[in-house]
């Protein structure tokens, strides 16, 4: 009994040390699996981001702030209701995404892309002129419109400006869910990560609505 009683601790800790071993052992092997992040770095308010998720705000703001000029380019013009409803629809959600990860690039101590949204978003005619900084800045984003592209929406008579609206739109939209679906592969900070969840979900739907329309 004696005996008994003393192997009893011996088992523990060589127990404990098997399954210690074997922990570490997971790590290990769980580390193999992905590169560290060397671009990852803390916020002022201690919130983690990389480089993927300030390239994505980056982007996304005056690719958000053009889709939201050709939806008041729309303004005055006899359109169809159910495409007055989607601009609606562009307008309330992109907008505030913009104010959102204004604020996030403020927070990261990034620079923020001027835009001209201020005077699209108030209505007024002069957003064009800072979008095509913004254009120039975003030449490599899928999706955005040219200088051209823009003044020809702008110049369209009624007759021409929803169809040419709506296949303008759509490719912008396929541009922003491309660079949605690289922030949820690449990005690190969860508010931008489900940010570009919530992109993709959305402007996938209003590209099926837009192609219905488009008949």
């Amino acid at each position: 009994m004696t005996a008994t009683r003393a192997s009893r601790p011996v088992r523990r800790v060589l127990g404990a040390v098997a399954l210690t071993g074997l922990l570490l052992g997971a790590a290990a092997c769980g580390g193999t699996d992905e590169e560290p992040d060397d671009t990852a770095r803390t916020a002022r308010d201690g919130s983690r981001f990389n480089d993927a998720d300030v390239e994505f705000a980056t982007q996304m703001i005056p690719h958000h702030a053009q889709a939201v000029e050709m939806v008041v380019l729309a303004e005055g013009r006899d359109v169809d209701p159910e495409m007055a409803a989607l601009m609606t629809d562009i307008r309330e959600a992109q907008v505030p995404e913009v104010q959102t990860m204004t604020e996030w690039l403020t927070t990261w101590g990034e620079p923020v892309p001027e835009t001209g949204l201020d005077h699209a978003n108030a209505g007024h005619d002069g957003g064009s002129h800072d979008m095509e900084d913004g254009e120039a800045m975003g030449e490599a984003m899928t999706g955005m419109m040219t200088s051209e592209e823009m003044q020809e929406l702008r110049e369209a008579d009624d007759a021409e400006f929803e169809q040419l609206w709506l296949e303008m739109m759509t490719e912008h939209h396929e541009g922003a869910v491309e660079m949605a679906e690289t922030e949820v592969a690449e990005g690190l900070h969860p508010d931008a990560v489900a940010l570009a969840e919530s992109v993709i979900t959305s402007q996938s739907a209003e590209i099926e609505a837009m192609e219905g329309l488009l008949g």
